[in-house]
């Protein structure tokens, strides 16, 4: 059976541009689809908030694209076990690496601490310069996604209950040095789902770029183009 699109979906304040590493070995496999959400990188900025809702309707307005398997980084890992929870007529397999799951107004409160554009300007300026290039207005995006994470704190929209739901084939993956995401937390998840896989990535922190493209390829190949199709 011919093989689903896959959709790669970028983390928060991120773009397309993060998967540029990967693509390369990844394209001889697959039909790749990437996209900007709202208002990242090179996508037009928007009126609306940043929402999980709203960055999973980019993905469902892709041209020509009917079902098709997800690949998400991080925040697109979300959109994507959203995704399959919302619309499973539309989703073939998951994939998620270093994705959040666990989301209170405490972890909420946390990670919005991350995206303080003074503080980034003043001690981090290189990241302030990457978050420059990437996006057409870079100290929007971060107000924007510190809005989203305080909502997802309020209301978490993949609960264990949730991802109990899903129906399709996950795959669950996170670095063994990931700081941003606990093991615990991934555990959790991937007990909760009907047909969850864990995968435990060595010497792997949470940061895209800093992650072995071909160990992660080699991940995405085996876990998307073994048996049969959903």
């Amino acid at each position: 059976m011919e093989s689903l699109p896959l959709v790669l979906l970028h983390g928060a304040v991120g773009s397309k541009s993060q998967f540029t590493p990967l693509i390369p070995l990844l394209e001889s496999h697959f039909h790749l689809m990437t996209l900007d959400f709202e208002g990242h990188g090179r996508a037009d900025l928007t009126d609306r908030p940043f929402k999980i809702e709203h960055f999973a309707e980019n993905v469902l307005k892709l041209d020509r694209l009917e079902k098709f398997d997800v690949l998400g980084y991080s925040m697109g890992g979300y959109v994507a076990l959203y995704l399959a929870l919302n619309y499973p007529e539309r989703v073939g397999r998951v994939f998620t690496l270093a994705t959040k799951l666990d989301w209170t107004p405490a972890t909420a409160e946390k990670e919005i601490k991350l995206l303080d554009a003074d503080k980034i300007a003043q001690k981090i300026p290189h990241y302030a310069q990457t978050l420059r290039e990437t996006h057409r207005d870079w100290r929007w995006v971060l107000e924007k996604t510190r809005d989203l994470l305080i909502g997802l704190g309020q209301q978490n929209l993949l609960t264990p209950d949730g991802l109990a739901q899903i129906t399709q084939p996950v795959r669950i993956a996170l670095g063994d040095r990931d700081s941003m995401v606990s093991l615990e937390e991934t555990i959790v998840a991937y007990r909760a789902l009907q047909l969850g896989e864990l995968q435990i990535l060595p010497a792997t922190p949470h940061l895209l770029d800093k992650i072995s493209p071909s160990l992660l390829a080699d991940a995405i190949i085996h876990f998307f183009t073994r048996g049969s199709q959903v």
